[in-house]
């Protein structure tokens, strides 16, 4: 059970409508997952590794991407590092299964440098389009839609 701060209501709908103006700050700052540092405390979760995923993804991971399934789940990992939800699910997947082929303290603490920049920066805080990261479907992606061209 991983301990996070709640910032969305229950309920049906996107993210979007569902996220409180509290949550979104929660979001912004990565206060909403404070909690976790329990977590970690406990042994359930490390400071860094892929980041734990709802179980029911398990049976949509391709052989390559239960790698990550390997390391114990972390507060924060390479995708993270990489920019935290603006980053797409085979890239972050990817990154997942990178990291657990060559964990290192090295890494780790370029990870967690590189983790506190984003947060500090409020870079990266929701994928493309969306308020959070899109659910993972499985599926074989084409590339992500780039976002419009600023003038």
């Amino acid at each position: 059970q991983v301990l996070k701060l709640r910032s969305m209501r229950d309920g049906p709908g996107d993210d979007a409508a569902r996220l409180t103006r509290f949550g979104r700050a929660l979001r912004a700052s990565a206060l909403d997952e404070l909690p976790q540092l329990w977590n970690v405390l406990r042994g359930e979760m490390s400071l860094v590794g892929p980041r734990p995923l709802p179980m029911a993804y398990l049976p949509l991971y391709s052989d390559r991407q239960r790698a990550r399934l390997r390391l114990r789940p972390g507060l924060c990992g390479l995708a993270q590092a990489a920019g935290r939800n603006a980053v797409p699910w085979p890239l972050r997947l990817r990154l997942d299964a990178a990291y657990a082929r060559r964990v290192s303290l090295g890494l780790d603490l370029r990870i967690i440098l590189a983790c506190a920049v984003l947060v500090v920066s409020g870079r990266g805080v929701t994928a493309w389009g969306h308020a959070s990261m899109p659910a993972f479907s499985g599926k074989r992606f084409s590339p992500p839609e780039a976002p419009p061209a600023q003038g």
